[in-house]
C-alpha cells in the first residue's frame, strides 16, 4: 500500500486555470438527442503511450468540476482540495517529471451546465482526468460523455449508485468512472444502520423516528433503512420520507414526540437547517442526528447560533479527527489558505482524488486511459479519510470506493460547546476515532 507524500501545497495558482494552455488533444463529442452543446475536433493528440518527460513534455492537466465554487461550500472545497493536491505535486516534481495544471469548470449545480463544462475541460482544455461533481443528477448526466471521451473521471461528491451500476453492467463502455467518495448511497444507509446497531444502547436511542428528505440521493438510503433496521436492537416508531419543499418541521416533530421516539434520525441535505432550527431552540423532547450535510460545516454552530448543540452528525473527517497521518496535515494547509475555515467532505475527497490519479499515472507509466483504468482497479493508497481501494468490475458497486474499517469508514460526531463558547465537533463513533462520550441534550 502506498502513501501520499507530504508537501507544502503553496505553489502559485489562479482562480480559474493554472498554467492554462491551448488545445493538445483530438476528441470528438457526439451530440445526443437531448441537444446539449456539441464540440468536435480539438487540436493534436497527446502521446497515449509512455510518458514523455523533460523540459519539452506537456503538462498533465486535471479538470475540476464543482458547483458554484465561489459561493457554495461543497464546490469551494472540491476546488481547493484539488488545488492543494496540485500544488503539493508541483512542489515535489510534478507527475513523473511533468508539470501539473488545474482547470476549473463551474457546473452551477445544473446537469446541463455540468455537461457543457465537462466538454470544455476535456475538448478545449485537454484534461487528462476530471475530478469532482457534487450532485447525483449531474453525474448521471455526465456518464455517457465520460464513456464517449474515455477520459478517467474520479467522482468527489456524488453518492448515486446509478454510476457504479453502469460500470458493472456495461463495463467496457463505462469503465472510466471511479468514485473516490463519498460512499455510495447504499453504503451511506449501511453506515447509518451500523452506527445505530453499535451505539443505540450506549447513547440511549432505543427507539428512533426515521426522517428522510424526498430527493434522488436518498432513495437507496430509504430502502436500506426499511430492509436492515429490523435486524438491529432499535425500535423504529415511525418512518417518513417528507417532501423536498419542507421548511417547517413542527407537524413532523409533533408526530415524532407522539411516537415516543428517543431520537429523530434524519437524512437531509437541502432541508437540514430548517430541521435543526425547529429542533434545538424549541427544545423538542427527543435527541437528533444522522446524515446531515449542512451540519458538516465547521462554522455551522455559529451560523445557526448554537441551535445544533447536542445534535449528532456524520462526516468523513472533522477538524479534530485523525483518520490517518494525512488528515491533519491536509487540514492545516487548507485552513492556512482559507482564513481558518475547514473543508467539508468534498475537500478531503478531491485532494485524495488528485493524489490518487498521480500515483496511478506514475504506476502505469503512461496517460493511456485503459492502462490507467487497470492501475486504478488495483490501487491501494492511504488518503486523508482512510485506505482507498475500489470494488472490481464484477461487484455491483463497480469502481466505488470500498466501505469498511480497513478502508473508508466515516465517523459520527456530536456538536458541543467549547470553553470559548464556540461549537466543536466531538467524535463519538467509531471507537478508533472517538474523542468523547455522547451526552443527552440538557433539556431532556
Amino acid at each position: 500500500m502506498d502513501d501520499f507524500e507530504p508537501g507544502s501545497g503553496n505553489a502559485g495558482d489562479s482562480a480559474q486555470s493554472d498554467n492554462r494552455r491551448g488545445l493538445d488533444r483530438r476528441r470528438v463529442l457526439k451530440t445526443t438527442a437531448g441537444g446539449t452543446v456539441g464540440l468536435s475536433f480539438a487540436g493534436c493528440l497527446k502521446t497515449a503511450g509512455s510518458i514523455i518527460t523533460g523540459a519539452d513534455a506537456d503538462p498533465v492537466t486535471v479538470g475540476v468540476l464543482a458547483p458554484n465554487p465561489g459561493s457554495n461550500a461543497t464546490g469551494r472545497s472540491i476546488v481547493e482540495g484539488a488545488r492543494i493536491a496540485r500544488n503539493q505535486l508541483e512542489d515535489n516534481g510534478g507527475i513523473d517529471g511533468r508539470d501539473v495544471e488545474l482547470v476549473v469548470g463551474d457546473t452551477n449545480s445544473s446537469p446541463l451546465e455540468a455537461r457543457r463544462q465537462y466538454q470544455r475541460l476535456v475538448l478545449e482544455e485537454g484534461a487528462d482526468v476530471t475530478v469532482g461533481v457534487a450532485t447525483s443528477e449531474a453525474l448521471v448526466a455526465l456518464m455517457d460523455d465520460i464513456a464517449e471521451q474515455q477520459v478517467p473521471h474520479l467522482t468527489a461528491g456524488s453518492a448515486t449508485t446509478a454510476a457504479s451500476r453502469l460500470v458493472n453492467e456495461q463495463y467496457e463502455k463505462y469503465k472510466y468512472h471511479f468514485r473516490v467518495g463519498p460512499l455510495n448511497d447504499v453504503n451511506l444507509g449501511e453506515t447509518q444502520v451500523d452506527f445505530l446497531a453499535d451505539m443505540s444502547g450506549q447513547i440511549g436511542w432505543d427507539s428512533v423516528a426515521i426522517l428522510v428528505e424526498d430527493y434522488e440521493w436518498t432513495k437507496n438510503l430509504w430502502d436500506v433503512y426499511q430492509n436492515r433496521l429490523g435486524d438491529t436492537p432499535v425500535d423504529v416508531t415511525m418512518s417518513q420520507r417528507y417532501p423536498p419543499a419542507t421548511d417547517n418541521f413542527s407537524t413532523i416533530y409533533d408526530e415524532v414526540e407522539r411516537s415516543g421516539a428517543d431520537a429523530a434520525v434524519i437524512s437531509a441535505a437541502h432541508t437540514g437547517t430548517d430541521a435543526v432550527l425547529d429542533w434545538g431552540p424549541a427544545e423538542r423532547k427527543f435527541a437528533f442526528g444522522g446524515i446531515h450535510v449542512p451540519m458538516q460545516l465547521s462554522s455551522y454552530y455559529g451560523m445557526v447560533d448554537g441551535a445544533c448543540r447536542y445534535a449528532v452528525g456524520y462526516a468523513f473527517a472533522t477538524p479534530e479527527s485523525k483518520n490517518t497521518d494525512k488528515t491533519q496535515p491536509f487540514l492545516e494547509t487548507y485552513q492556512g489558505r482559507n482564513d481558518g475555515a475547514a473543508p467539508v467532505y468534498t475537500g478531503y475527497i478531491s485532494f485524495d482524488a488528485v493524489r490518487l490519479f498521480a500515483k496511478a499515472v506514475e504506476g502505469a507509466g503512461t496517460l493511456d486511459p485503459d492502462e490507467l483504468v487497470n492501475e486504478l482497479e488495483g490501487i491501494s493508497v492511504t488518503g486523508t479519510t482512510g485506505t482507498i481501494e475500489f470494488h472490481g468490475p464484477d461487484h455491483k458497486h463497480a469502481h466505488d470506493v470500498i466501505y469498511g474499517k480497513e478502508n473508508i469508514h466515516p465517523l459520527y460526531y456530536q456538536w458541543r460547546e467549547g470553553d470559548d463558547g464556540a461549537g466543536v465537533q466531538k467524535t463519538i463513533w467509531p471507537d478508533t476515532y472517538e474523542t468523547t462520550d455522547y451526552v443527552d441534550p440538557d433539556w431532556l
